[in-house]
């Protein structure tokens, strides 16, 4: 766990922005709302919308980049920028990091709308929003919270 890096911004604020995203098709490594995102592209263009400019650029990745190499790739990033919280304790509003296999590093990402629902852009299905099941829950293995502007 970080110390937190700034007041945490309005968990409304940040469900509203990230609704404004719902619809948009799936797109790798792209972040442009109504357009195409893939799940970091809508983390991105929440923060963009929510924060301000992205802090530091995010370099080009394959597909399949979380089936290699052991390191939290995506929770070491957001620790640079966001203040992290434990997953059991996150609200809406959070952005939440899934571990897709067991034992795999989190490379999904998704944002609490509710106690019981997410948002988030699934390949062939975009942006959507929609029940946080416990298949879902028990894939969370991060969480942060969004730092005011």
């Amino acid at each position: 766990m970080t110390q937190p890096l700034a007041a945490a911004a309005d968990p409304a604020r940040v469900i509203a922005i990230a609704r404004s995203w719902l619809g948009t098709p799936y797109h790798d490594q792209a972040s442009l709302k109504g357009v195409g995102c893939d799940c970091l592209g809508l983390a991105r263009g929440v923060w963009r919308e929510v924060v301000g400019p992205e802090p530091f650029p995010i370099p080009t990745y394959s597909r399949d980049w979380g089936e290699t190499g052991p390191r939290e790739v995506l929770a070491e990033g957001a620790r640079r920028m966001m203040t992290e919280v434990e997953p059991e304790t996150a609200g809406p509003g959070a952005l939440v990091l899934f571990r897709m296999k067991p034992r795999a590093i989190a490379k999904h990402v998704g944002i609490l709308t509710a106690p019981d629902s997410f948002l988030h852009a699934y390949e062939r299905l975009g942006v959507i929003e929609e029940a946080l099941t416990q298949s879902w829950r028990r894939r969370i293995a991060f969480a942060f919270l969004f730092p005011q502007r």
